[in-house]
Parts: C-alpha cells; sequence; structure tokens
C-alpha cells in the first residue's frame, strides 16, 4: 500500500472532551511534550505543531462508567456495531482479545486461537469512533503523537487493556478482556501449594510465562486471597493496572506507570518508603527493576513480579543473565537467600472447551538454595519431580494430573509438554 492511500488518523474533535477514562486512579494524566511521529506515518494533531506545546489539563474527576459516558458524535459506519456492543459479544463468548484495524475484518481469540468475528472490514470512520468510545482525547493525541498507546478502560461489565498501533495497512488496536469479577484460588483450581506461598511475609515471588498464560489472573487470586486474609498494605505497580482490587482486610493501593508513575524502577523505589507489606511490581524488565526488587525483598518485604520466560529454572538463568560477570556471585547469593517460589504458567485446551494452568512450580527450600549457589540446575530439575511434600511441580507431571482427571486428552499433554519424550513415559506408566 503506497504511502499516499494509507489511511491516517484524524486528529480527535476539540475540546470539551471526556475524562480521562483510561485512569484508574481517578486523576488525569500529564500529557507528555508533543514528539514528532516517523516520515510517512501518523500525522500529528493540530496542538501538536504549535510553537509551544499546550498547557496540561486541569484535574478532573475520575471517568463515570461507560453506560453514562458521554457519547461522542460520529458513530460507525452502518453495518458495523458500536465497540460497546462488540465487547459484549466478546464477554459473553468468553473471548480474551479483540482485534481490530482498519481495512482488516474485526476477529476474536479464543481458548488460543484467532476468528473472524462476523463483521465487514473495518473503515477509518468506524476506527475513529471506537477509539473515541474507550480513550479520552489526550489519549488519542497521544497515539497520533507516539504512534504507539497502551492504557485500560473500565465498561463496567468488563475492563479492557488497550494496545493501539499504527501498521502498513493503517491503525490498528488489540484489547485484552480483564473480567470485572476476581477469580479465587479454588474457582481457578491452583494446587495448594499458592495458598502457601502466600503466607510468606517476606521474600521474592515470581509468577512467569509468555503473554497471554494467565499471570495476572493467577497473581489477582493471590493478591485478592491475601486481601482477605491479612492486614497487609499492598502497593501494585502495573502498565497499566489490570484487575482492579477493593481493600478488604488489607489496603490495596494501584500505580499506573505513564499515569502515577514515570518509571517502574522510580515507584518501586518509592514504594520503599510507603510503608508497604506486599509490592506487586506488573513486570520485572531490566536490571535495575531486578536490584530493587531484590533490595525490597532482602529488607524484610514481600515482593511479588512477573517475567516472560517458560520454566522455573530458566527463569533463575534469566536474572542472572541481566547482570555482568562480575556482579553474578552476589546476584545469586541474594536469590538464594530470598527467594520464596517461582511458579512458571502456561495454558491448554480442556476437554470442556475452556482453557486450564498447569505449572512448573520451584519452591526456594534448603537444598533447592545450595543448588542455586552452585549452579545445579538439572539437580534442581530432579528435586522438583521429587519433592511434592514442598508442593513442587514440573510442567510435565502438572500436565499428566490434568490428563489422570479428565481435562486433557493424550494428544493436548503431548503436545503441550516441552520435553515430549518424557511425557509419553508418563503417558504408559514408565515414569
Amino acid at each position: 500500500m503506497s504511502q499516499s492511500k494509507r489511511p491516517s488518523i484524524p486528529p480527535p474533535p476539540p475540546p470539551p472532551g471526556r475524562p480521562n477514562a483510561g485512569n484508574s486512579g481517578g486523576r488525569p494524566a500529564v500529557p507528555p511534550p508533543p514528539k514528532p511521529p516517523a516520515p510517512g506515518n501518523i500525522p500529528p494533531p493540530p496542538a501538536a505543531r504549535q510553537s509551544a506545546p499546550p498547557a496540561p489539563p486541569a484535574p478532573q474527576p475520575s471517568a463515570p462508567p461507560a453506560s453514562s459516558a458521554p457519547k461522542s458524535s460520529g458513530g460507525p459506519s452502518p453495518g458495523h456495531p458500536k465497540l460497546l456492543d462488540l465487547v459484549k459479544q466478546a464477554h459473553e463468548e468468553g473471548i480474551s482479545d479483540i482485534h481490530v484495524g482498519v481495512n482488516e475484518l474485526p476477529r476474536f481469540r479464543k481458548r488460543g486461537d484467532i476468528a473472524e468475528a462476523g463483521y465487514p472490514k473495518t473503515d477509518l470512520p468506524t476506527f475513529m469512533s471506537w477509539l473515541r468510545e474507550c480513550m479520552s482525547n489526550e489519549e488519542i493525541q497521544q497515539f497520533q503523537q507516539n504512534l504507539d498507546f497502551d492504557g485500560a478502560f473500565d465498561f463496567g461489565f468488563v475492563r479492557v487493556r488497550i494496545s493501539a498501533f499504527d501498521s502498513l495497512a493503517g491503525p490498528a488496536m488489540v484489547l485484552r478482556l480483564i473480567a470485572a469479577e476476581i477469580l479465587t484460588m479454588e474457582q481457578l483450581k491452583l494446587p495448594e501449594v499458592f495458598k502457601k506461598i502466600c503466607h510468606y511475609h517476606k521474600g521474592l515471588i515470581l509468577v512467569t510465562g509468555p503473554t497471554g498464560s494467565g499471570k495476572s489472573t493467577t497473581m489477582a487470586a493471590m493478591i485478592d486471597y491475601m486481601n482477605k486474609n491479612f492486614p497487609y498494605h499492598i502497593i501494585t505497580i502495573e502498565d497499566p493496572v489490570e484487575f482492579v482490587h477493593k481493600s478488604r482486610v488489607s489496603l490495596i493501593k494501584h500505580r499506573e506507570v505513564g499515569r502515577h508513575t514515570l518509571k517502574f524502577f522510580n515507584a518501586l523505589k518509592g514504594a520503599l518508603r510507603q510503608d508497604p507489606d506486599m509490592i506487586l511490581v506488573g513486570e520485572i524488565r531490566d536490571k535495575e527493576t531486578v536490584g530493587i526488587a531484590i533490595k525490597a525483598a532482602s529488607t524484610g518485604h514481600l515482593v511479588m513480579g512477573t517475567l516472560h520466560t517458560n520454566s522455573a529454572i530458566k527463569t533463575l538463568t534469566r536474572i542472572l543473565d541481566m547482570f555482568s560477570a562480575e556482579e553474578q556471585p552476589a546476584i545469586r547469593t541474594s536469590i538464594s537467600e530470598i527467594l520464596v517460589a517461582i511458579i512458571a504458567q502456561l495454558l491448554c485446551k480442556t476437554t470442556d472447551g475452556k482453557r486450564a494452568a498447569f505449572h512448573d512450580i520451584l519452591i526456594n527450600t534448603d537444598v533447592i538454595k545450595e543448588y542455586i549457589m552452585k549452579e545445579q540446575y538439572e539437580d534442581m530439575h530432579q528435586i522438583m519431580l521429587k519433592d511434592t511434600y514442598e508442593g513442587m511441580i514440573t510442567m510435565n507431571r502438572s500436565l499428566y494430573e490434568l490428563y489422570q482427571e479428565g481435562r486433557i486428552t493424550e494428544e493436548i499433554a503431548l503436545e503441550q509438554s516441552p520435553t515430549p519424550n518424557e511425557m509419553a513415559q508418563m503417558l504408559r506408566g514408565r515414569i
């Protein structure tokens, strides 16, 4: 597609715009200074062409629910649904993600697979009307200036995580549906060891897995358990805030990177001075964040974070690889002392038409501490196979238990297994 024919995002309508609905904290974001877009891409809004940047908007109240938010002029083109209707349909059908974009058919992701949603190709006016349903004028301007946008919006019955971006075909958006109801550990059928992990008062808990593996859902269930049982001060630092917890026995404060803090590192460092009992870091991305998380766990706090790794043991090597060879011995010693557990998680299709989580769970026992110091990772794997008393388990063993319960088929067990040969031996009773 030539640059001249490629659709570009028109500027949003002039103020007044509705309150910043993506702001889960109820406080409007301060827009960053305008940035010039890459040549040939989305043109900046008129405000970005002014000689001086506009003044920050005055503080506004939290956005009302979508149902009571003022409607923007210019709805979708004939034959296209409103975004609210699309989200309702997806919510009712158990869809995890909605994919929409100019010159593309809307698609749903269900049980890990992409399928057409049954609507015509999206045109630019329809796409813009969808943006106005879930983004404020300021957020649309940020998208135009930066060509990317990440945020969240609450429709009332479901919360969505928004990722808008530019592409060769035109602007596009992916909505991740986050249920308004936080599922409990019992509803998710998580192993009992998860509750045991929640009873630790200090240390580092890591929940890992690729994007879309249910990490956020699992951590939300764990925080919900703490919230109902422990008088903690819990601070969450996320980008963006996904599951929103109401304070019960615990006091919970949500902070969103880009709205309530500029960086994960800044918020995590500041949290140490805010009298926390537990800190959740939405994503541990670099060695600075790892370093301050280790410091927080070493000073008597419980820290929970995520990484994009596929196994418990790989998580250890990934953290160490963030540091230089000279730094690694000290970091290895610190991790061996403060680590509580590593939970690696993936999802697989079940026989009842849903999906279930299977896990790699490493508990930091005295033996595991010794193996971490000696870098004996293969021996750690053998301990995970045998030490079921502590709640440790490998992904193959977890898949095999799902198979024994009749929740997954033999084909799924073999397909999802990280080591299919070992899985085949389990299925034949040889292990």
